[in-house]
């Protein structure tokens, strides 16, 4: 898990696995060419596009930008006046470029389309860390993402101020009540879990197993669909015995009332999963 509240580095969007997102986001809008913008622009007309916050939205994915326009060739100039973590208010410019017109029209929805999902994700996730304030408790993400923006949803979601939680399955342990029907029981779960070197959480369900998990040795629990009344009080059991996780249904009308049972984390698949794009747009000038 990150830092809380951390932003990501710039370096980050140019891991190898978003970098191969994006040439698949230009193969698949540009294709063989832009074929209106070719039919219309003449080739040697040069042009400034600015990018601008319709509303007031938390920034993320920005830094793509460049990298998009530089796998189409590069443009003359591209100034980032924004970094995700940062606010942007309404007809703020975040960016902008110069270049050959023809270019800038055949990135602008593929960079639009980046930067207004993953603002939104930031967005959205800062909403969550606000309604937590003061608790004590972290925000984690989930796995709970758009199918290939796995890492650049999770950058956003730190973007906001959420804790990232495990990338995918394979770096970190969680034994869910699938896992624990497949090996025959908490018990057995854990014993094998062990054998992994890797940190292990456990999904409970009732008392019952959340005793059983904590007199095998587990030392993080996540309780799944609890209310906060019934997690309050299995917390208040637990005493300190093991960090607790809370999940199921939670969301920005409840998560308050979640963090205030004093658990360390709450874990929300909304984050990413149920998420408006942020507004902004993208105007050009003949330069």
């Amino acid at each position: 898990m990150s830092a809380p509240g951390s932003v990501p580095p710039a370096a980050q969007y140019a891991h190898s696995e978003v970098l191969a997102l994006v040439e698949l986001a230009l193969r698949e809008d540009i294709g063989a060419g832009d074929v209106t913008s070719a039919a219309c622009v003449p080739a040697n007309r040069m042009a400034v596009g600015r990018y601008y916050a319709r509303e007031e939205v938390l920034v993320a994915g920005i830094e793509l930008i460049p990298i998009i326009f530089q796998m189409r060739g590069g443009a003359d100039d591209v100034q980032l006046f924004a970094a995700s973590g940062g606010v942007a208010r309404p007809g703020q410019m975040v960016a902008s470029v110069h270049g050959p017109a023809r270019l800038l029209l055949e990135c602008e929805r593929v960079t639009l389309n980046f930067l207004q999902r993953l603002s939104g994700v930031a967005t959205n996730a800062r909403r969550y860390i606000e309604a937590v304030a003061g608790t004590g408790c972290r925000v984690l993400d989930t796995r709970k993402t758009t199918p290939g923006l796995r890492r650049l949803e999770k950058l956003a979601a730190a973007a906001g101020g959420v804790t990232n939680h495990r990338m995918g399955l394979y770096d970190a342990v969680l034994i869910k009540n699938n896992h624990i029907a497949a090996a025959g029981g908490i018990r057995a779960a854990l014993e094998r879990a062990r054998l992994a070197g890797l940190p292990i959480e456990i999904e409970v369900r009732t008392r019952a197993e959340i005793d059983q998990a904590i007199a095998n040795g587990a030392k993080h629990l996540l309780l799944d669909n609890f209310s906060p009344g019934e997690a309050r009080e299995e917390i208040r059991r637990i005493a300190g015995r093991a960090t607790v996780e809370l999940s199921g249904k939670i969301d920005l009308s409840n998560v308050r009332a979640y963090a205030g049972t004093g658990a360390d984390y709450v874990s929300c698949g909304a984050i990413t999963h149920s998420v408006r794009a942020a507004d902004f747009n993208f105007r050009i000038e003949l330069a």
